[in-house]
């Protein structure tokens, strides 16, 4: 099913992203861990990719044993950055042949290590590029990445917006946002791209914060602004892992109803592999998901 096709129905609905293992030692454990969310049976659920493609032979892997075993319809990530058209379109190939029709279109985090190799050569430099590709080679629906707070790697939100309009005007079906802690960012970038033209649906991305040493990555990540309401819940219960979980889950649930109540019906939680911190969201939310009001 077409991630377009979910997210139009007039519900709400909540999607998990899980990301594959970084090594083959690890791949029973995130594989337990991916079917147990896949049993919550949310919207759908994204597997990610991995920088610079570093685990990207288990993407494909995890998104499939999901689809087929649970019936959830998938979303696979595919990056570009580094990669050669061969390569490419063997990845794009193999999505095919395995029934995954929605495919997130990312250029990729740049390591260390790419940042420092000759660009000059890349056959890739910008997810448009491989939007483009994907546009030609078949039916996807295909999703891509936008920042509420701006592209860490843009000069300004109007330049932002500009390229995002170019990304979307290649054949974006709809975009998920980098992870948000003040829903406000949200609803102003909103008003912002529709503003410019920008009309596909937008998820917003919710990161659930259950452990006080998750919020320096995650700035790190994302650049992501931490309003005071979430900072002083991390000041007042960071060093207590069980409080922290339960008031983590309590933020994230919260963001949520807010969109649900503010006419956003599609939320994307990352849910970082833990079972239980999204089936303690899920919960929260029984009463709400899958009805129209």
């Amino acid at each position: 099913m077409r991630i377009t096709d979910i997210i139009s129905r007039d519900q709400m609905s909540l999607s998990f992203e899980v990301f594959p293992p970084k090594k083959e030692t690890s791949y029973e454990s995130v594989k337990t861990a991916t079917e147990e969310i896949a049993e919550l049976k949310p919207a759908f659920m994204s597997v990610t990719y991995g920088a610079g493609g570093g685990t990207s032979e288990y993407t494909l892997s995890i998104a499939k044993n999901l689809k087929d075993k649970y019936n959830v319809p998938m979303l696979a990530h595919l990056t570009c950055v580094s990669s050669d058209k061969d390569t490419i379109s063997k990845k794009i190939k193999d999505l095919k042949d395995n029934g995954i029709t929605n495919i997130m279109a990312l250029r990729g985090d740049l390591t260390p290590e790419l940042e420092k190799s000759d660009r000059s050569r890349w056959d890739y430099h910008h997810a448009v590029e491989l939007i483009r590709e994907l546009k030609d080679k078949g039916d996807f629906c295909i999703g891509a990445a936008c920042y509420p707070e701006v592209h860490p790697e843009s000069s300004c939100q109007r330049d932002d917006i500009k390229y995002l309009k170019e990304k979307v005007d290649a054949g974006v079906d709809f975009l998920t946002t980098q992870m948000i802690f003040d829903n406000n960012l949200f609803f102003n970038f909103m008003y912002k791209i529709r503003e410019a033209g920008i009309n596909v649906p937008v998820l917003p991305g919710i990161m659930p914060i259950t452990n006080g040493n998750q919020v320096e990555r995650a700035i790190k990540l994302s650049g992501a602004f931490m309003p005071q309401r979430f900072k002083a819940m991390v000041d007042k219960f960071g060093s207590n892992p069980a409080a922290m979980k339960q008031a983590g889950i309590a933020y994230a649930t919260d963001q949520i109803i807010d969109l649900y109540a503010n006419g956003i019906t599609n939320v994307h939680v990352y849910s970082m592999n833990k079972p239980d911190i999204a089936k303690g969201i899920y919960d929260n939310l029984s009463d709400i998901l899958w009805k129209s009001f």
